[in-house]
């Protein structure tokens, strides 16, 4: 199975991470622990087997003389073997409860092992993983990254390594128990080995189907006939011999329904793909110096789409949600278990034409941001704080331009946002941090007197900055977002020739130049 992996090697970010760590060591210790009591076992086991055989010898030469002439010589060695035979029953009845004790022993420690190893995948699977997805999921929105992928594929390989080990361990139990039984069973004895076996084989199926992940995900707006790129990878690839026969990984794209389905033990049948992806199929590659089992597929282009045909309410085709579906058959510990894993990429919009993208943009932003854990797919909230909306709009400007958004500015597009038309002070005293925003306030119902929408005008400020304003922004020289009667005000007071720059309340993507002229 290799090396094991040094786990006091691993760096450490947290308490969980502290937690697992202790945990892989004391399970590393027990499986160490269940090795040495196996082997004390099949030693005992194999020194009642040659008592056994005494033991039968012995009832044959009684057997034989009780047939025998009825010599004084022959009364005596009858004599004698049945002392032996009556000595011998006493030592295997010993040896019996030993092993029947030794046997009952091992399984609990077993079912332990099996509790523990089930508790440390839960902090692994369902904390550090799921955070480090949700990490990804948010950097979609521009966020940074603070989880490191090598560090949760060090704790997955460290585990499945114990729980194959493990699981050999419950096996050999399983020998040996039979070897006992064809001379005695226990009284009152529940086997549990076949449980423990099916139980930790759902552990390691568990382990493997789960670190099937995208490293790398596809573009969440997703344009026909363009190329794309996205990177899959088994956190556990080093381990169980799984690179010994390369996995083949395909990509395929699927809507909202089918994502329900998959999630429901549904299959997902060859025809029923919601579109065509060119180049979407490929071999897995292990890199031996990185230990990563993983495959880039650069070249895939999507051909074309199904689309929903009923569409609810105000939906159009940038509400619409779709996701790539990776799929693989994993050959575990040299073709003894065959896993059949998959996993889904985070929601696609599929546009064809580049006006589409603003709209697509804000069905992403809003997913990405506010997708809960465990959600069906692909179910959002309709309406969210503003203090939450204000972050996402915070991530997604410093993202794009370099620079964040002030107190100021967020307050201003709260203003836009919930259509508030007060007067300037009112405006600035207003706290908007719990009202809820909607999404249709968000990006579907124009602005007042406007044929555009919330969403419209941030997303075009933010791409006339990101383009064409970036470093005057950067160095803080843009004012921006200010109104046109603020901006009348503070130039009020200065001297001639003073100007300031603001982005046009009614033009998308301009820039509006106000300055301080003569009198």
């Amino acid at each position: 199975m290799g090396s094991p992996i040094r786990i006091d090697s691993m760096p450490v970010y947290n308490q969980n991470a502290t937690d697992i760590l202790r945990d892989l060591e004391l399970l590393r210790a027990r499986t160490q622990k269940t090795a040495a009591t196996l082997h004390k076992m099949d030693n005992a086991q194999e020194a009642f087997n040659l008592s056994y055989h005494d033991f039968t010898n012995i009832t044959t030469h009684i057997e034989y003389l009780k047939t025998a002439e009825a010599s004084p010589k022959n009364l005596e060695l009858k004599r004698q073997f049945e002392h032996q035979k009556l000595m011998m029953d006493q030592l295997l009845n010993t040896k019996i409860k030993a092993l029947g004790q030794d046997r009952c022993q091992l399984a609990d420690n077993l079912k332990e092992t099996c509790f523990l190893i089930e508790n440390t995948q839960g902090k692994i699977l369902n904390v550090e993983l799921l955070k480090w997805k949700r990490e990804q999921q948010l950097q979609g929105n521009g966020a940074r990254y603070n989880c490191t992928l090598d560090m949760i594929q060090g704790y997955c390989e460290s585990l499945a390594e114990i729980i194959w080990m493990t699981r050999q361990q419950i096996k050999e139990a399983e020998r040996l128990k039979n070897l006992i039984s064809k001379y005695v069973d226990p009284p009152n004895m529940v086997d549990v080995l076949p449980n423990l076996n099916a139980q930790i084989t759902q552990c390691l199926s568990h382990l493997v189907t789960s670190t099937f992940i995208i490293e790398k995900q596809p573009p969440q707006v997703m344009k026909t006939n363009t190329r794309f790129s996205a990177t899959v990878r088994l956190l556990t690839g080093s381990k169980l011999n799984v690179y010994m026969t390369p996995p083949q990984v395909k990509a395929q794209i699927i809507c909202e329904s089918q994502a329900n389905a998959l999630l429901k033990n549904e299959k997902i049948g060859k025809s029923d793909a919601s579109g065509e992806i060119l180049n979407n199929m490929g071999v897995m590659e292990y890199n031996t110096h990185s230990k990563v089992l993983s495959i880039s597929l650069r070249n895939m282009q999507l051909k074309k789409i199904k689309r929903r045909p009923e569409k609810r309410g105000t939906e159009s085709v940038m509400d619409e949600k779709f996701s790539l579906y990776f799929s693989s058959t994993f050959s575990i510990g040299g073709g003894e278990l065959v896993f059949q894993v998959w996993t889904l990429s985070l929601p696609v919009v599929v546009i064809v034409h580049g006006n589409q993208e603003p709209n697509a943009h804000a069905t992403i932003t809003w997913d990405n941001a506010f997708a809960e854990p465990g959600r069906s797919p692909f179910v959002v909230p309709d309406k969210r704080p503003w203090k939450m909306i204000a972050d996402v709009l915070m991530m997604k400007f410093e993202s794009a331009t370099g620079r964040t958004l002030d107190a100021e500015n967020l307050n201003f597009l709260a203003e836009k946002a919930f259509r508030q038309a007060t007067d300037i002070k009112m405006a600035e005293c207003a706290d908007y941090s719990n009202m809820l925003l909607n999404w249709s306030q968000f990006c579907k119902e124009p602005l007042p007197d406007r044929s555009f929408t919330f969403w419209d005008w941030f997303y075009a400020v933010m791409k006339l900055t990101r383009e064409h304003l970036k470093n005057v922004w950067t160095d803080g020289h843009i004012m921006g977002f200010v109104r046109k009667r603020k901006a009348e005000e503070m130039l009020a007071s200065q001297v001639k020739g003073t100007f300031l720059l603001r982005f046009s309340d009614s033009e998308l993507g301009g820039i509006t130049i106000a300055w301080k002229g003569g009198e």
